[in-house]
């Protein structure tokens, strides 16, 4: 990978299976390669020093991908969507989506499934991934016409074909995305680099980043974002989206925003963005916490006059909610206290005026 750094605009993934949404970043589709444009490059399982990588983990969670990351949780791109009921796919066995809980500070959903899954992906859990090599995987576009000005600048992105593939880079630098968005990866895509050096594209969304840590490959990002648009004028009808390894002479934004790079005999690589795991952990571990420890139980529930006072176990840095139903099978539930923090002791809490109820049921959990 190059040494530079700097960052262009950015384009979100857009939440369907073509076309593209322009909010200043753009969503990404298929794996685009620097050695080659054969869609069926690298569209099977990667072998050899990157066995076990991540691919046995990818699932089709409609034109995107999702990645298991727990028995009956799997974790997705929030801009790609997806709705309660919606199955996702995993080595030919269906899963049924029952949940979701998704992350107000990052493009992150957790999905909650009826099954079981066989296999889940371990989440990378260190701070250390600028540098590191990774393993990434996506669907959409193959390659498309070479962009050239006096020399292969790259590739437009091609027509979607919704193959799975995977790709390798490297990590250059981690950042702050802004609100809503929170910590990126971003890897560049660069000339000098092997031959599996892979930028993305419109349908790579959701995919899995994956970098190997003490000789387990794991979950370390889910792809966001790539740099665009570019111009070779800068002017909006001549934008298009492309693969690019070196910025210079064109324009890079969107709109009437737009950059111009110099034309220098070192390249400007441009790249791709992954939402960063490790920055969300705390948030990915109390949604999946799928195995009650000492605190998400209970210790009493009884009535005190007119009022039903709740009892429960807790951990310090924790925030918890009760909600209640009076009819199991409606399915529906109704939070009635919220943001309860926890003590690392029993906490209590009142619903007011449930002691006369014929029946009222609690169920207890932890603020995302």
């Amino acid at each position: 990978m190059g040494k530079q750094h700097r960052i262009f605009s950015k384009r979100i993934f857009v939440a369907a299976c073509v076309g593209a949404l322009l909010l200043g970043r753009l969503n990404v589709l298929a794996v685009l390669f620097k050695s080659t444009g054969d869609p069926s490059y690298n569209t099977s399982t990667p072998t050899g020093s990157l066995t076990n990588s991540g691919w046995q983990y990818e699932g089709h969670w409609g034109c995107y991908l999702g990645t298991p990351i727990a028995p009956c949780y799997f974790v997705a791109a929030k801009h790609v969507g997806g709705s309660i009921g919606q199955t996702f796919m995993l080595n030919g066995f269906t899963y049924h989506t029952t949940a979701m809980v998704s992350n107000p500070s990052a493009d992150l959903i957790v999905w909650k499934v009826a099954e079981t899954f066989p296999i889940y992906a371990l989440l990378y859990t260190n701070s250390n991934e600028v540098g590191r090599h990774c393993v990434v995987f996506g669907r959409g576009t193959q390659r498309g016409a070479p962009v050239i000005l006096d020399k292969t600048n790259g590739w437009r992105w091609g027509s979607s074909d919704g193959v799975e593939r995977w790709g390798e880079n490297d990590i250059s630098t981690n950042m702050n995305g802004g609100a809503g968005i929170g910590q990126l990866l971003y890897a560049t895509f660069d000339r000098g680099a092997g031959s599996n050096e892979c930028d993305l594209s419109v349908g790579d969304s959701s995919g899995g980043l994956f970098i190997q840590e003490d000789g387990e490959w794991e979950l370390a990002g889910i792809h966001y974002a790539v740099d665009g648009y570019f111009s070779a004028n800068g002017t909006t009808n001549t934008q298009f989206d492309t693969a690019v390894m070196d910025a210079g002479g064109l324009y890079v934004g969107s709109g009437t925003n737009w950059e111009f790079f110099t034309n220098t005999a070192a390249d400007i690589p441009t790249g791709f963005y992954s939402t960063r795991i490790s920055a969300n952990l705390g948030w990915i571990n109390s949604v999946i916490d799928f195995l009650p420890g000492d605190d998400l139980q209970f210790t009493a529930i009884q009535p005190s006059g007119n009022d039903v006072d709740i009892s429960f176990a807790t951990e310090s840095n924790r925030l918890y909610y009760v909600e209640y139903t009076d009819d199991l099978s409606s399915g529906s539930w109704t939070i009635f206290t919220n943001n309860v923090p926890g003590t690392g002791g029993i906490v209590s809490v009142v619903d007011p005026n449930a002691a006369g109820l014929t029946n009222r049921f609690y169920q207890l959990g932890l603020v995302p």
